[in-house]
């Protein structure tokens, strides 16, 4: 009897000590699945964080604040290829733009003060040379800017003399205005030429570079020769741009110059009419006497 007693104390022992065995493994199991799914989630958030990245969604805080992203304008764009298309070259193309836009500037600023209502004008003329009034007309010629009143004035102050020396007159004063509506004109043409220049000149200097690393490198590799020709087209671009621009303005300045030869051409005409007019209606000493 106390056989038998003893031994089912004996499994009962046994017994409790496989129960907590197998607690103890349930229990290292849990945690190791709890730790593996942790690390997944981690692992899930990394993927999810560089699919985020990847795609270029916004960033967030922990907070879960939409962070600012930095824009790039066409200021920032420009100044990035001027650095990119070295600093020697495209400041010679940016100073042939600032100079060929300062002259273009002073060109239009000049030809737009010189224009007139030439119709008005001449018909103002008309009526004080009509009148008798020479010294009237001449006090209009002198109160209006621009070369048609130049011209005109030019041609009243020889009224006394023949016609052939009037007209002479008118012609060759004619010639001087027509030069001082063209000065600095040919500063213009030369930066649109000059930008070009500097843009190809760049280019060929960076193919030059472009082929010094290649043989530095002892390899042809794409990447060197792709550097190089960036470079060097970068410079070209820009030049061709400027030349553009310059170029627009200096047509826009031809076109205001055309219309104020033909303004002046027109007034010499009429002014020369209504001095022989004049003379026609009107003695020898009455004219010296006015």
């Amino acid at each position: 009897m106390k056989k038998v007693i003893a031994l089912l104390a004996i499994n009962v022992l046994l017994l409790c000590g496989h129960t907590v065995m197998a607690q103890n493994n349930v229990s290292q199991d849990s945690t190791q699945i709890i730790t593996n799914a942790t690390d997944s989630q981690t692992v899930v958030t990394a993927s999810e964080d560089s699919a985020i990245s990847a795609v270029g969604l916004p960033e967030t805080t922990d907070s879960g604040e939409v962070l600012p992203e930095e824009k790039g304008g066409f200021h920032n764009i420009l100044k990035t290829k001027f650095i990119e298309g070295t600093a020697g070259f495209m400041s010679l193309v940016a100073l042939a733009l600032v100079l060929g836009l300062a002259f273009c500037i002073e060109r239009i600023i000049y030809l737009t003060l010189s224009e007139i209502n030439a119709k008005k004008f001449m018909e103002d003329i008309d009526a004080k040379i009509a009148a008798g009034d020479i010294d009237g007309a001449k006090d209009i010629c002198r109160n209006t800017r621009g070369p048609v009143a130049s011209i005109c004035y030019q041609g009243l102050l020889r009224i006394t003399e023949s016609i052939e020396n009037i007209e002479r007159s008118i012609v060759s004063y004619g010639s001087v205005q027509a030069a001082n509506l063209e000065r600095g004109c040919s500063w213009i043409t030369l930066f649109i030429s000059i930008a070009p220049s500097l843009g190809f000149l760049g280019t060929v200097i960076g193919m030059v570079m472009a082929f010094d690393q290649i043989r530095m490198a002892g390899d042809i590799s794409a990447t060197i020769v792709a550097s190089g020709m960036k470079v060097a087209l970068i410079t070209t671009i820009f030049g061709i741009i400027v030349a553009l621009v310059l170029q627009l303005f200096y047509n826009y300045i031809i076109s205001k110059i055309e219309h104020l030869t033909s303004q002046m051409e027109e007034s010499s005409i009429a002014v020369l009419d209504m001095i022989m007019k004049f003379k026609l209606t009107h003695n020898e000493d009455d004219i010296r006497q006015k």
